[in-house]
């Protein structure tokens, strides 16, 4: 299952359906982001795509040497800017793909609007959600819910985003869902809906292994969320932000004009790929050594390179090295800014007692280290919040729940309202009554002794404790130890043995 290569093929599919000749790329604002995904510009320019517009665009010029090529989301408002489009062409042909299903009356429309016959070409093309690695895919929705229940637009956006992506794949699965939630099983429901109705789509050639799809929620497992990461993409998630691989650091104090946005792509940068999931301090070893080979390269200019800041100095000191290696700057930059937050904030002795609310359960050392940090000032308003949604969610029905007082401690520190709701919001939403699993329950002498031991270096064994309880889920999944009645299938099934493959939505 590789969903980079699925929506990167669909796109080298269209460009050659096209043929040769200049051509120009309409699309609208999510389709825009689901290319840029797979595909460089100068990538694309290679294909003689020499434009790329949006559907929406007001003030497209008239290019009949072009040849246009349609990649849209089949939704009511693409078909009208298209229908608009095809009543007054400005290209010579017109190419179009949607991204989804569409219906048969839209279709319909757009054969009547175009009185002209331009249109060569109607497709289906089922790339319809943000490709961000291999084997890790968004749809970028922000808020699926209102309160427990799913917001409609959303539930429709998930159903279509889920169903493309078995498409693409070439998946007709069984289906799985969390029990505990209502809006796994209904997102459920809605994706089983739509394979019945659409069943010719799905109609693929059985294979030896099945395929399964699991549905889970969130709710389940509210701790991982709020804890600090300390691997190199998810630093930069979690710190920085990452939007459709994009990152914006124009407020890193004195960022030059080209590094206020740079774009952190596996498959264009060969750095970032090698070393995503390394921890951070792997990460500037590796850059360190990086340069130091290109620095072999220039023995009269010796440097030592000891810390971040040298790296950062070295780089801009030298204009021939910066244009030779951009890809190091962008990481050095990066990875500066990331050291530079982690001392700002006091994320390390931050990261360490959040580990001790996620893993331990000696109440009284973590009220009294979660105090301490809510007196220092380096802790920011965030950060203070989270600690005390973790204490929260752990010590929710402890006898010695202090929770009142560190509310208080939050108000003290002079900490928004804003986040202080979030501490309720957050044990409403994934709290003990909600939660169909025991996060917190204690580990055998065993299960300690192993992460007593994870790791190779002493940060690891600090900071990196905690272990999602989806890699709990996915062992007991592939083992086939998942429990039916937690986790029930969607209608009947004659192939319920552990030998599937496997695809997880997680929402």
């Amino acid at each position: 299952m590789n969903v980079v290569f699925a929506v990167k093929q669909y796109i080298s599919k269209m460009i050659e359906d096209s043929g040769p000749g200049m051509k120009v790329l309409l699309m609208d604002k999510e389709t825009t982001g689901i290319v840029s995904m797979v595909y460089t510009q100068s990538e694309i320019l290679q294909k003689e795509v020499y434009l790329f517009e949006r559907i929406d665009s007001q003030n497209r010029e008239i290019m009949k040497h072009l040849k246009a090529i349609c990649f849209l989301r089949p939704t009511k408002e693409n078909v009208d800017y298209l229908i608009q489009e095809l009543r007054r062409p400005k290209y010579s042909i017109y190419f179009i793909y949607f991204s989804n299903v569409i219906s048969k009356s839209d279709v319909k429309s757009l054969a009547e609007a175009d009185e002209q016959e331009v249109v060569a070409e109607v497709q289906e093309f089922y790339g319809d959600y943000i490709a961000v690695n291999p084997h890790l895919f968004s749809l970028n929705i922000l808020g699926c819910c209102q309160g427990r229940n799913w917001d409609p637009v959303q539930l429709s956006r998930a159903t279509q985003g889920l169903t493309a992506l078995l498409l693409s794949l070439k998946k007709c699965p069984m289906i799985r869902y969390q029990l505990s939630s209502e809006t796994a099983k209904r997102l459920a429901e809605c994706v089983k809906q739509v394979i019945t109705k659409e069943y010719e789509l799905f109609e693929f050639r059985r294979t030896e292994v099945p395929p399964l799809l699991l549905i889970l929620d969130r709710c389940d497992d509210a701790i991982t969320p709020l804890l600090n990461q300390w691997t190199y993409q998810a630093m930069v998630h979690e710190l920085l932000g990452i939007n459709n691989n994009r990152i914006d650091l124009s407020r890193v104090p004195g960022i030059s004009k080209d590094l206020r946005e740079v774009v952190l792509s596996a498959e264009n940068d060969e750095f970032y790929a090698n070393n995503m999931y390394l921890n951070f301090a792997e990460i500037g070893s590796n850059i360190k050594n990086l340069m130091e080979d290109f620095q072999k390269k220039k023995p009269k200019e010796q440097q030592k390179l000891e810390s971040i800041a040298d790296m950062k100095a070295f780089v801009e000191n030298y204009p021939q090295f910066k244009k030779m290696s951009g890809t190091v700057s962008k990481h050095v930059t990066v990875v500066g800014e990331l050291s530079r937050l982690v001392s700002e904030r006091n994320l390390l002795e931050v990261s360490e007692v959040e580990q001790e609310l996620a893993c331990q359960n000696d109440h009284s050392s973590a009220l009294q280290n979660v105090k301490r940090l809510l007196q220092n000032p380096k802790v920011t308003e965030f950060d203070a919040a989270r600690l005390v949604m973790l204490y929260a969610l752990h010590y929710e029905r402890h006898s010695s729940n202090s929770l009142p007082g560190l509310m208080m401690d939050l108000r003290n520190k002079g900490v928004s309202e804003k986040y202080r709701k979030l501490v309720s919001t957050v044990v409403e939403y994934g709290g003990k009554r909600v939660r169909g699993s025991d996060l917190f329950s204690p580990k055998d002498a065993v299960a300690i002794t192993k992460q007593f031991l994870k790791g190779l270096k002493g940060v690891e064994n600090v900071y990196t404790q905690h272990q999602p309880f989806l890699h709990e889920t996915l062992d007991h999944l592939i083992k086939g130890k998942l429990k039916e009645n937690l986790y029930p299938y969607l209608g009947p099934s004659t192939l319920r043995d552990s030998r599937c493959s496997y695809d997880l939505y997680y929402l």
